[in-house]
């Protein structure tokens, strides 16, 4: 199984960037996906989820209202749109696969992809 985030990159605040996490059609089918992040001497945050079945969405709070994540079936990708990024959005930003389909606050994921560099600055 394969994950693939891209779209990371330098960008200045307030400022917009959209990630791609490319998978199997089998993966978006019936599982939720899943966007995490990880500053430098941080742990690992969730960020948002997208469930397989009914595309329900959840945010943490911090990015509420700034970040949105979709599905394109024909594209085999999930997006997360991020805009009015803040330097604190910085980050390695990793998607993640879940086998419930369920969208859930939670980091028990069963497959991992590489992550992409997100920098927010001036």
């Amino acid at each position: 199984v394969q994950l693939q985030a891209s779209g990371g990159g330098l960008v200045q605040p307030g400022g917009s960037l959209r990630l791609s996490c490319a998978a199997s059609r089998f993966i978006l089918d019936y599982y939720a996906i899943g966007w995490f992040r990880q500053a430098p001497g941080k742990e690992r945050e969730w960020v948002s989820c997208i469930s397989s079945d009914d595309d329900s969405t959840d945010y943490v709070d911090s990015v509420k209202g700034r970040f949105t994540i979709s599905r394109d079936n024909a594209k085999n990708t999930v997006y997360l749109q991020m805009n009015s990024l803040k330097p604190e959005d910085t980050a390695v930003y990793y998607c993640a696969a879940e086998g419930s389909g369920k969208c859930f606050r939670q980091y028990d994921m069963d497959y991992w992809g590489e992550g992409t560099q997100v920098t927010v600055s001036s």
